[in-house]
């Protein structure tokens, strides 16, 4: 019973910060342009490292 006494605090603390952690993402606009995220994986502007007519 005694550890319940430490426990529930502790949840209870966690939780308060993971809250305090996901406003704070929303707030400073992380979760804005998910469709720019995914397309830009896509549509990559690099270069191949080896360059195909030389090889």
């Amino acid at each position: 019973m005694t550890a319940l006494i430490w426990l529930i605090p502790l949840a209870m603390i966690l939780g308060i910060l993971a809250l305090t952690a996901f406003f704070w993402t929303i707030r400073s606009g992380q979760y804005e342009d998910t469709k720019g995220d995914a397309s830009r994986i896509l549509y990559s502007e690099d270069r191949p490292i080896v360059n195909e007519d030389e090889v």
